[in-house]
């Protein structure tokens, strides 16, 4: 775990816009010695931004404890919509599967109904969360904390890509270099 949380430390000046200072390093195994897995990375990264925030958005104490709760009301709005989507779309695979015999139209018309629901759903509760977070933002650390999305969104690829590359067996990752 802490070798995982000096990896998030060393990604950091990325974050505040500076140039990293050479390779990152590779993601350790959690004491047990398993991968560390997505959802894992997930909550760390999101407790890793709300710490990161308050320096590259330039955050007074006074706005911090606003910020991060109404950030993790939009980190929270994100997860449920990507869970309860990709729920949808299960559905849709399993009922559209090539060994289907015959085809429920009814059901498969009714989860894309759903899944289109969901979305306007989804797109109104990120932008009411987005518009909290905004109310304790001036117009500058507005156009900052997009900024630094972006480029949090950018590391938590990179580090995602990099425990999928460590939970390989080596002999698959020698054979990918």
């Amino acid at each position: 775990m802490m070798g995982f949380a000096l990896a998030l430390a060393v990604t950091a000046g990325a974050a505040q816009g500076q140039p990293p200072a050479g390779p990152p390093p590779p993601l350790p195994d959690l004491p047990a010695g398993r991968p560390i897995g997505a959802g894992e990375i997930q909550r760390m990264f999101d407790a890793y931004t709300m710490i990161q925030a308050q320096d590259a958005l330039k955050l007074s104490e006074a706005q911090y404890g606003k910020f991060v709760t109404r950030l993790k009301a939009l980190q929270d709005a994100r997860r449920r919509h990507q869970q309860a989507r990709n729920q949808m779309l299960a559905d849709l695979r399993r009922l559209t599967a090539p060994d289907v015999t015959t085809l429920d139209e009814s059901a498969i018309s009714e989860r894309l109904k759903s899944l289109r629901e969901e979305d306007d759903r989804g797109t109104q509760d990120v932008r009411k969360a987005y518009d909290g977070v905004d109310e304790t933002l001036d117009t500058r650390q507005q156009a900052r904390f997009r900024i630094f999305e972006e480029r949090m969104d950018q590391q938590k690829l990179e580090l995602l890509m990099r425990a999928r590359q460590a939970a390989r067996p080596p002999a698959q990752r020698r054979g990918r270099s």
